[in-house]
């Protein structure tokens, strides 16, 4: 099936609804680099006009990733909630962007309506949106998800404390550690990138923040984003797991390329819950979330496993494939891939706020990594911008990386003063069994050890 709209006298066709998805995508560098974006202004805005009049109920018969080709398209279509859909199912793209727009959309209503999404009608919507609607409608929604800390109530901002090391150096991770957690940092988790992907840094990792946590009785979660097959041998071995990480992407190949597929992130899934390892938290809910990951829009791209489709509506159907397993955390890292995909602070400031609206409305709990590297041409005031947006916009967590600069990966991000100034500006707070943490003798006592770091470390 084709579709078209005319602006003037010139008429603009699109052969499919891949096609048309990706000439309605705001300009990114990504899509140009894929042979797939707009060669116009005017034959993105004739794209938009298109999509807006296609009903929702399209995206149900035709997918832009084949049913029979794709893993990702088969768990999207077979587990779509007919019965979530209804209320929206005579609208089209362009009705349903009025509709969350408008009081009727209440954050009851949007919690219900996820689940009779798919990510293509979550990226349609998008595309037809100002950043001042992907603002006003993410920050309606609340996605609360609970281990030891509580990440995503309303008034509150977590953070990833992120002590990466370029040689995993227990010492100065310790460091990091302390720096953070003295600056209010942490409550989302903290999580490690490893230098070494093996299951013995891994397990040193792990038992390094969970003596720290023990010690100061500090309730937070701790990961080690390593592969999730070293996690799982870490796990056997009696490492103390809390969180499974992995990062994922939108289409089957993608995730090949990641060394996964849904049936080992299930079998990670069921090796997780059968720890127990969450906590009562300050609501007295039992803290069940133990899944985190992490997205970002060219991915697919990049291990040429995008079957044409644009990066940002494959980052959305990346967040099918988090929401089949209940995760805890979910983060895009939207500048990290580097200006092949997102060229400027403009075009980064963009996605993220794409990223977290397509999640929030999907159902998740979104976070992002306000990063870049250091070839794109972005700043850290680009960086305070987005950071600054997506505060209004309710994000549920940001990083916390010592001075901003992550000197393991090689790439800027947000720093543990960047979410104290977000948190005062905006009148956020931590979790709010962080929070208790912080103003009692536990935090006091950790306080006294901020000049010996070493002390941190596992005995």
């Amino acid at each position: 099936m084709s579709f078209a709209h005319s602006l003037g006298n010139v008429r603009y066709t699109f052969a499919s609804l891949r096609e048309l998805l990706a000439r309605a995508t705001p300009l990114r560098s990504g899509d140009m680099l894929a042979g797939l974006a707009a060669q116009s202004a005017e034959e993105r805005v004739a794209a938009q006009f298109a999509l807006a009049d296609l009903p929702l109920t399209h995206f149900l018969s035709e997918q832009v990733v084949p049913y029979e080709e794709d893993e990702v398209t088969r768990l999207i279509m077979d587990t779509h909630d007919a019965t979530a859909f209804a209320p929206v199912r005579s609208f089209t793209v362009g009705e349903l962007r009025d509709w969350l727009l408008s009081d009727d959309a209440t954050a009851g209503r949007l919690a219900a309506l996820a689940p009779g999404l798919t990510p293509e009608m979550a990226a349609a919507v998008s595309k037809l949106m100002r950043v001042q609607d992907l603002i006003a409608a993410a920050a309606k929604i609340r996605v609360v998800t609970r281990f030891r800390t509580s990440v995503g109530l309303p008034g509150r901002l977590s953070t990833r404390l992120q002590p990466n090391h370029p040689t995993d150096d227990a010492a100065g991770i310790a460091a990091s550690i302390l720096d953070g957690l003295l600056l209010g940092s942490g409550d989302a988790v903290i999580g490690i990138n490893p230098a070494g992907d093996n299951v013995a840094v891994t397990t040193r990792l792990l038992r390094l923040i969970d003596t720290v946590r023990e010690r100061f009785q500090i309730p937070t979660q701790s990961c080690v984003l390593a592969h999730v097959t070293t996690l799982m041998a870490a796990l056997e071995a009696g490492a103390p797991v809390d969180l499974i990480f992995q990062s994922i992407a939108g289409t089957e190949a993608a995730n090949r390329g990641f060394g996964i597929n849904l049936a080992l992130l299930a079998e990670a899934y069921e090796a997780g819950r059968s720890l127990h390892r969450g906590a009562l938290c300050a609501d007295g809910c039992v803290g069940d979330h133990f899944m985190y990951f992490e997205t970002g829009q060219g991915s697919a791209l990049s291990a040429n496993a995008h079957h044409d489709v644009d990066q940002q509506t494959l980052e959305a159907r990346a967040y099918a494939v988090a929401r089949r397993f209940r995760p805890m955390l979910v983060n895009t890292v939207v500048g990290f891939i580097g200006p092949e995909y997102l060229y400027d602070g403009k075009q980064i400031a963009r996605a993220g706020l794409e990223d977290h609206f397509c999640g929030k409305l999907l159902g998740l709990p979104m976070g992002c990594d306000v990063c870049y590297t250091n070839h794109a041409e972005a700043d850290q005031d680009d960086m305070d911008t987005l950071l600054t947006l997506l505060g209004t916009a309710g994000v549920n967590y940001i990083m916390g990386v010592p001075g901003a600069d992550d000197v393991m990966l090689n790439y800027q991000s947000t720093s543990f003063h960047d979410a104290l100034y977000l948190r005062r500006i905006l009148g956020l707070r931590p979790a709010p069994e962080f929070e208790a943490w912080l103003q009692g003798d536990h935090f006091q006592r950790l306080a006294l050890e901020a000049d010996r770091p070493e002390r941190l470390l596992p005995a």
